[in-house]
């Protein structure tokens, strides 16, 4: 696609398509034209031109003369539709799907592998912040050990907000909502699935390792009240939604779940919609990104990066994806995945029967009060999947 106008088609132009129409007029390099759009809404007012726009997905997915198809829609069903059918007719793709991306991993790995495209995803983990490409390029050869981040911008802006204006979870939801920080359904930012989503792919570039989203724990936000915050700072701390994934031993413990962080930490200071990602190598030590994670043109300047990529025929590489397969003959499907260790946790609770399930290994530290009771205990970390995506506990969980 080397000097010539990049033919683009566009599903979505929501906050992200429209974030990446806007950025794409600013263009001073890339030569690139978006031919059409397919939208769902009909009565919805667009800012643009509606001779653009096409409410039949196969006027793009058909159409012969487009160099990269750009998906950027909500419905992970219906995208992985879109994406898979086109990397099956050929053309190079780039979406910032995270859900879509995470659940169909493998079969999008394979699509890519058969069809020889490329499928690019810069948008979909870290917001502004390129990781992605990072881990593949720059740390291609690299013993990495360690990868952990802050990649969802609402759940930063709500516990930054109640930290910094000392108040309760629920009223800062609403104002998040209201100003479009978070979405009008939040569950899947503020019950961790959006880190569960980003922390997988992270884990494909840092390890070469495809998780399925049932085989990682998630645990949210959705629980914490302003006790929780008042005990972080009364110890100097605060309270972060983070995604990790580490070596230990031959295998790799990957999660998703708040976090308490003290002040010595790159990634206290990271606040509101900013996201921070860390990672650590054998021989690059500790280096830290940061920057927006979640709005319009800064993700949509990501997607524009992807599309640039590939007017030099950019792709990943999957390096270290590729050596593990070679290891095993085959992907791997979890046998390096491990969820069977200790891990230190503060539980606040109401009433005791709410840890039933939980496989305490020893306490710690117990405090009870006619407001709120806490344990800081050591506990079986498989034991806590049967809080995944649980909407009737009211456990607030967080690591230590």
């Amino acid at each position: 696609m080397e000097d010539k106008k990049i033919a683009i088609g566009l599903f979505g132009f929501g906050c992200v398509g429209q974030g990446l129409y806007d950025v794409l007029e600013q263009s001073q390099s890339l030569r690139a034209n978006i031919e059409k759009i397919c939208v769902k809404d009909k009565t919805k007012k667009r800012k643009i031109d509606m001779s653009y726009f096409t409410y039949d997905k196969n006027e793009i997915l058909k159409r012969k003369n487009l160099d990269v198809i750009v998906e950027l829609i909500d419905d992970a069903n219906e995208a992985f539709d879109i994406v898979s059918t086109a990397l099956k007719n050929g053309v190079n793709v780039v979406t910032a799907n995270k859900k879509m991306l995470a659940e169909n991993f493998e079969k999008l790995y394979e699509l890519q592998e058969k069809n020889n495209v490329a499928l690019i995803y810069e948008g979909s983990a870290g917001g502004s912040i390129p990781i992605i490409r990072n881990l593949e390029e720059y740390y291609d050869n690299e013993l990495l050990s360690l990868f952990r981040g802050i990649l969802n911008g609402t759940c930063n802006y709500i516990l930054t907000r109640m930290e910094l204006e000392n108040k309760d979870y629920n009223g800062i939801l609403k104002d998040a909502q209201s100003n479009g920080f978070a979405e009008s359904n939040p569950w899947l930012d503020v019950a961790g699935y959006d880190t569960l989503y980003k922390t997988i792919l992270l884990t494909v570039h840092s390890f070469g390792l495809i998780l399925k989203p049932e085989q990682v724990l998630n645990l949210g936000i959705q629980n914490i009240t302003f006790d929780d915050i008042v005990y972080a700072r009364e110890k100097g701390l605060r309270i972060k939604m983070i995604g990790a994934g580490y070596k230990a031993g031959d295998k790799f413990r990957v999660y998703a779940m708040p976090h308490f962080v003290g002040s010595k930490d790159e990634l206290y200071n990271v606040s509101y919609e900013y996201n921070g990602v860390e990672v650590e190598g054998a021989f690059s030590c500790k280096q830290t990104f940061v920057g927006k994670g979640a709005g319009s043109h800064p993700t949509g300047s990501a997607v524009l990066s992807d599309i640039s990529a590939l007017t030099y025929n950019y792709k990943y590489g999957y390096r270290k994806l590729r050596k593990q397969a070679a290891g095993y003959g085959r992907l791997p499907n979890g046998e390096l995945l491990d969820n069977d260790f200790d891990i230190k946790v503060y539980i606040r609770y109401k009433d005791k029967e709410e840890l039933k399930g939980i496989e305490l290994v020893s306490i710690e530290e117990e405090y009870k009060s006619l407001k709120t009771n806490f344990i800081i205990a050591n506990v079986k970390f498989k034991s806590l999947f049967h809080l995944k995506g649980n909407k009737e506990s009211k456990l607030f969980v967080c690591a230590i």
